[in-house]
């Protein structure tokens, strides 16, 4: 791998700043409208093999030997069922082709001859890695919604190293070679809002062993062995619902889900964005502070039944935001007290609050290959933000937006502040072209409840972020997730400002993707970005007698496309996955 990086790194001649700015060392701002610069000793740090350099945009870029290629991409392969009824297997199927979309810019012949290099980086999103044990989970909303509960969740830990591993596997950018910048998560990286899941997850992006359990060490306790047909019995004789579908018995799958993994960690700098599944509880609550749930959450007792009533008015009650607060979650598990099961206690299973967030993310232990604090700074620490700015290369800004809220349900927005701050730093970098990162789309900021930090600021929805993102004509994309689908928006707006809005599926609803982002100048007046999907690396093909660490992220796979109830929709349509995404220059 470092051979042929330094092979890419030649070609495109890469200079002092531009390796600074992969190296993350660059930061624009921490979302409290000032500048970080790097210290000296940054400055002064060479480039290292394991470095990932950006291209020198101000100069016209050699070819690269690596470009185009599909190996490990969805161009070359994708999985897909290999019968055609019943619990499929999954074995290798055709790739998807690329489609140029052109509402947004004509499309000019001659263009890849002419093209120049700009940024290339991946998005991972939706990780939603789980700690399935948890107390305070919601399994038993499948007794009304088969979707409120996933056969795979157990695996979600296996499932995202395994897409590390694809990552740190690939040769550069597939359309150009040229070597990618960084990674961006952008949100939903945990489920549950536990300390366990930041821990797992930070060690999953920055590399370390990890134990995908708590409660009692020995063994799994939940509702995976809990002995009810509402749930998949993977290692026990229960005719389950899920065995009724085909799903197979498999002897030590709870044993093998719990023992120690090992992710290798990126070897790119990474960048993290803030989802609602982190910020709050269950990813719709906002109750930090609520005793009652925090000591339930580290507590001995775990309800896992309820009847199918009962869970319709739960799951209605979360969906149309009739309980921010969990006033009512907190009055329902007292309800059912009696029904609870008891599972062994664990403090790591506690709620963890914005500034443990920013502090997990800040901790030296967690910096893998950079940059120190993952976008994140003690700037946003002192001012309580989570949103930045950072520098990608020398034409390209990158900005991590919080569009979650703190008072509760899973839509989101954001508040003046934040929305003045985007506002001014577009106009502060002007002269360079900028990608906007977020959690939710901008068909999902809906939710303009006040935040209980700042009651008195008004909170705005993403009609008036694509307002002021069409505003600058610098803006070339939103990269989003949160609805777990890929979908690719035009946005125009008058005087021929325009960007594009990439919105990707998760990585724990099948197909389970992450997307790599290719910016590039056509040297004709346009810009084109390449949006190219990849699947982890575990084959697709899986073996039931393989309960390795490679063998679970290949049945997380398969799992999630037989889950009962499954979107198989989720994927997108043919121009929402490999693309050209043509835009003139601003």
């Amino acid at each position: 791998m470092s051979r042929i990086r330094s092979v890419a790194a030649s070609a495109l001649e890469v200079n002092r700043r531009t390796v600074l700015a992969a190296a993350g060392a660059v930061s624009l701002s921490a979302g409290v409208g000032y500048a970080l610069r790097p210290t000296d000793s940054q400055a002064a740090t060479p480039p290292t093999e394991t470095e990932a350099p950006v291209a020198d945009s101000r100069r016209a870029a050699a070819p690269a030997p690596l470009a185009p290629y599909t190996k490990g991409t969805t161009l070359a392969s994708v999985a897909a069922p290999r019968n055609s009824s019943g619990y499929r297997r999954l074995g290798d199927g055709p790739g998807w082709k690329r489609v140029v979309r052109a509402e947004l810019a004509a499309p000019r012949s001659g263009r890849a001859e002419r093209r120049t290099a700009l940024a290339a980086f991946v998005q991972f999103t939706d990780l939603h890695l789980m700690d399935v044990q948890h107390p305070l989970r919601l399994e038993y909303l499948r007794s009304h919604d088969v979707h409120a509960w996933r056969p795979h969740e157990a695996l979600t830990v296996p499932g995202a190293i395994s897409l590390v591993e694809r990552v740190n596997a690939l040769r550069g950018a597939p359309v150009t070679g040229a070597p990618l910048h960084f990674v961006m998560t952008t949100g939903d990286n945990t489920d549950n809002n536990a300390h366990s899941e930041l821990e797992w997850f930070m060690k999953v992006m920055s590399g370390g062993r990890i134990t995908p359990n708590s409660g009692d060490p020995r063994h799994y306790e939940g509702v995976q062995n809990s002995g009810l047909k509402l749930y998949w019995q993977a290692a026990s004789g229960t005719r389950d619902h899920d065995k009724a579908l085909g799903f197979p018995h498999l002897d030590g799958f709870l044993a093998a889900a719990i023992r120690e993994v090992r992710s290798p960690g990126l070897n790119l700098p990474w960048y993290s964005t803030v989802g609602n599944h982190d910020a709050l509880p269950l990813g719709c609550y906002g109750s930090h502070g609520d005793r009652y749930l925090a000591e339930a959450a580290i507590g001995g007792k775990k309800l896992m039944n309820v009847s199918a009533a009962d869970a319709k008015k739960l799951q209605d009650t979360i969906k149309n935001a009739k309980d921010p607060k969990a006033t009512g979650y907190r009055d329902f598990l007292k309800a059912h007290a009696r029904a609870m099961r008891s599972v062994t206690p664990d403090e790591k299973r506690a709620p963890y609050t914005q500034a443990d967030y920013l502090k997990a993310h800040l901790d030296p232990a967690y910096q893998g290959l950079g940059p120190v604090g993952h976008g994140y700074s003690s700037a946003n620490l002192d001012a309580g933000t989570q949103y930045y700015a950072f520098r990608i290369s020398d034409d390209v800004i990158g900005i991590s937006l919080d569009t979650t809220d703190a008072g509760g349900h899973y839509e989101g927005s954001i508040g003046t502040a934040q929305l003045k701050w985007l506002d001014r730093t577009l106009k502060d970098h002007k002269d360079s072209y900028a990608v906007v990162f977020s959690h939710h789309t901008s068909t999902t900021m809906t939710n303009t409840r006040p935040d209980p930090a700042r009651p008195g600021e008004k909170r705005h929805g993403g009609a008036e972020v694509v307002s002021v993102l069409s505003a600058h004509a610098n803006v070339l994309a939103w990269v989003n997730g949160h609805i777990h689908k890929n979908v690719v928006t035009p946005h125009k707006a008058s005087g021929g400002r325009s960007f594009w809005e990439v919105s990707t599926a998760s990585h724990v609803d099948y197909p389970q993707l992450a997307r790599v982002i290719e910016l590039v100048d056509n040297k004709d007046g346009t810009v084109s970005l390449f949006t190219t999907l990849i699947e982890s690396a575990a084959p697709h093909r899986t073996d039931y007698a393989d309960l390795s660490q490679t063998g679970l992220a290949a049945l997380y796979r398969e799992l999630s496309y037989n889950a009962p109830g499954a979107n198989r929709t989720l994927a997108g349509s043919a121009a929402d996955r490999n693309t050209e995404l043509v835009l003139k220059k601003g």
